[in-house]
């Protein structure tokens, strides 16, 4: 059944499709920072946990319940990029894993002091709601940009994200400045920037949907699936071409080896943005106010770097400025290890330059791929490249938990994601990215 075709590189369209990162993005930022720090002040005991005897602080109980839900996401992922892609059905599915993701986001505003259970399973949902949400939206870069356009485009999307999420983050910080002299407590202020964020990206997504559309040829079932259930029959389908491009990988050693070196650099990434929160909260001993504010300089400076890194990619090449950006993510890692208790400029210095190199190793990223894989399996290989990063996601909090919990250091646990930056960049320096790209229609002959 054929539908219309949404035009490559329209404006308009793209607009739309970017604003998405606009709307997610104070989840991300305000949302996911505030929950964090809230998580530490309110919800986690103050008597402290423990785990086979071993003392665990918050931030590496945080750490664990960022490993478990990546873990989560690993085990359901892999069938939705290739059910997309058979039904034709993105944007319904990125609408309603949006929707209900926000609702979620909105929930982990309930949990109260000592409600460890309540708390993980509004978190664990709206994280899976926003992740597969994510694998719908970036299943949409290739059908609306051209090879000469995709990084720019990606670009965008990142650095209007970066602005969202600045703007309603300078927003949650006035609350929680003048929360005092307005009569609201700490956590009352902290709860209501949850749910501001959770309302946010409803509302923003909403006009982005509007310029969405599902386009391209929706293939018809197999034979043997004809009579069989559409749900069974999508889900038969989708193991079966995750399977099947799994076991391809194998004979495309190029994109296999920009993979492997994808699961390092990005753990170390994601471990990093999850953790910062808390663990300025915990052992910098930040307010929640500070913290707040040194995030908003790096969504400012998140904004311009991934326009800069989108310049960048397009003077050297895509692959040498996620490089560069990964060699930015080793001195935030090592300069993280040395800040000192409470002295916020040190924790502004450290968080710019992450915000410099946060756009340019993930917007590229992004891109990189996407100019890599067969177009027509689009949504089937973003499924997959979801898949990978959740499946990236475990390795680092867990271990960045079992240091802090055998060393007793925080810090040390920092020290070493610096590992994962620099095996990542390694990996990625030797991939042939020519031949990645020329192999792409190869896949179409199978």
């Amino acid at each position: 059944m054929a539908t219309a075709t949404p035009a490559r590189n329209d404006q308009r369209t793209i607009f739309g499709w970017a604003m998405y990162d606009w709307a997610n993005s104070a989840y991300i930022t305000a949302g996911s920072l505030v929950f964090a720090i809230y998580f530490g002040d309110t919800i986690f005991p103050e008597e402290g946990f423990s785990i086979f005897g071993r003392p665990v602080g918050a931030e590496a109980f945080f750490g664990i319940i960022i490993g478990i839900g990546a873990f989560a996401l690993f085990l359901a992922m892999p069938i939705l990029g290739a059910i997309a892609d058979y039904s034709n059905a993105k944007k319904r599915l990125l609408q309603t894993f949006a929707y209900t993701g926000a609702v979620f986001a909105a929930l982990t505003a309930v949990p109260g002091a000592g409600d460890l259970g309540l708390a993980i399973v509004v978190a664990l949902i709206a994280q899976v709601g926003f992740v597969s949400a994510n694998v719908m939206y970036e299943g949409f870069l290739p059908e609306l940009t051209t090879p000469d356009t995709i990084d720019r485009v990606s670009a965008r999307g990142f650095a209007l994200g970066y602005a969202g999420g600045g703007i309603h983050l300078v927003l949650s910080l006035v609350l929680l400045f003048f929360a005092e002299p307005m009569g609201l407590s700490e956590d009352i202020a902290q709860r209501i920037v949850i749910v501001s964020a959770a309302v946010w990206w409803a509302a923003f997504a909403t006009f982005s949907f509007s310029r969405l559309s599902d386009g391209g040829n929706r293939p018809d079932l197999p034979h043997e699936y004809r009579a069989t259930p559409r749900p069974v029959a999508y889900a038969r389908l989708g193991i079966g071409r995750i399977w099947r491009t799994t076991r391809q990988l194998i004979g495309f050693p190029q994109l296999l080896l920009f993979i492997v070196a994808f699961l390092f650099y990005n753990d170390g990434v994601l471990t990093v943005i999850k953790i910062t929160p808390v663990f300025a909260s915990e052992t910098l001993e930040l307010s929640t106010t500070t913290i707040a504010a040194v995030f908003v300089v790096i969504q400012l400076v998140a904004f311009f770097g991934a326009l800069a890194f989108g310049w960048l990619a397009g003077r050297v090449g895509a692959k040498k400025a996620i490089l560069v950006s990964i060699v930015g993510w080793t001195f935030v890692t090592v300069g993280g290890y040395f800040l000192p208790v409470g002295q916020a400029g040190a924790f502004l210095a450290v968080g710019a330059l992450a915000g410099l190199v946060l756009g340019g190793v993930q917007a590229l990223s992004r891109s990189l791929y996407g100019s890599m894989i067969p177009e027509d399996a689009s949504a089937e290989f973003f499924g997959f490249y979801s898949v990978f990063s959740r499946f990236s996601a475990i390795f680092g909090p867990l271990i960045f938990a079992g240091v802090g919990i055998i060393t007793g250091s925080a810090r040390l646990s920092i020290l070493f994601l610096t590992a994962f930056f620099m095996i990542g960049g390694s990996l990625l320096a030797a991939v042939d990215v020519d031949r990645a790209r020329a192999s792409r229609t190869e896949w179409l002959l199978d």
